[in-house]
């Protein structure tokens, strides 16, 4: 009793490359893209009415963080006196005022700056990565070729190299997503962060919180060389595929090079935010 060529473990494989191919087409048409055009721009819309809704709380704060730090940096009142002292309080005030009022423009600039470098990596790589992952035809003739209960070890093989996959390939996708969410909620709450800038003091909050957004920004490019390692480790060391084994062996050991090969990017792209932190200290 052979099977057909809508054999259930040839199809269940490759539903699960294919779904694996549309994760990583979709992480690459992400990369690129900007938070103005996710999703349509609706959830740019709603960052930007929060945006503007703290940029009043954020003056509040302004003055707070300014009177801190004139308070903490004098020693005496006579410091007030001093017209060195008074301009170098009132020239912070004002660049800090500054960035509280253009802090949209802020945020973008620096996302632009980090997108570009983004977009050198993928220039350099021809704008494409060859990522795509097939069954090879050895295997699809392999298992058509065995009976019923032949297979049947086959089922619970596939079915564990299915669920597999699967989970990798949306762990990819959340991890890109959850860099939109995060660029989302920094350009959101940015005001609050940039107003201690006011304050001597308390300026070592606004720097890190700029430390911090241009990681996540870098965290793009970060992914890009990940999907260049794989693309290349990937070329080099293609599931082998041997024709004398039975197929069982053959099938178990092409899943299992093919999750290795695919564990290496997912770990690669978990530990961008990892290794962008450490690049900036953070």
């Amino acid at each position: 009793m052979n099977f057909t060529n809508d054999n259930w473990i040839v199809s269940n494989l490759e539903s699960a490359l294919a779904g694996w191919n549309d994760r990583l087409a979709e992480i690459w048409s992400l990369l690129t893209l900007s938070p103005e055009a996710f999703k349509g721009g609706s959830i740019w819309t709603l960052i930007l009415s929060i945006h503007n809704a703290l940029v009043g709380v954020g003056y509040g704060l302004l003055v707070l963080f300014f009177a801190i730090g004139i308070f903490q940096s004098a020693a005496s009142f006579r410091d007030f006196q001093r017209p060195e002292y008074v301009l170098r309080h009132l020239l912070r005030f004002i660049l800090a005022k500054t960035a509280v009022g253009r802090c949209m423009e802020l945020m973008t600039a620096i996302f632009k700056v980090c997108g570009g470098i983004t977009q050198t990596v993928i220039s350099g790589l021809g704008g494409s990565i060859s990522t795509a992952a097939a069954l090879p035809a050895e295997i699809v003739e392999a298992v058509e070729d065995l009976g019923l209960l032949e297979s049947i070890p086959l089922w619970l093989v596939s079915l564990l190299g299915t669920l597999f996959i699967t989970v990798m390939s949306f762990i990819l996708l959340l991890t890109v997503y959850g860099r939109f969410f995060r660029l989302y909620m920094y350009t959101a709450l940015a005001p609050l962060p940039l107003a201690s800038f006011a304050g001597h003091g308390t300026a070592s909050t606004g720097r890190a919180f700029i430390k911090s957004y241009t990681a996540v920004c870098m965290e793009g490019a970060a992914i890009v060389l990940a999907c260049l390692i794989y693309s290349a480790f990937l070329s080099s060391s293609d599931p082998a595929v041997d024709g004398s084994l039975p197929a069982v062996t053959m099938v178990w050991e092409y899943i299992g090079q093919l999750i290795f090969n695919m564990l290496i990017l997912t770990g690669l792209v978990r530990g961008a935010n990892r290794i962008v932190k450490e690049m900036f200290g953070l």
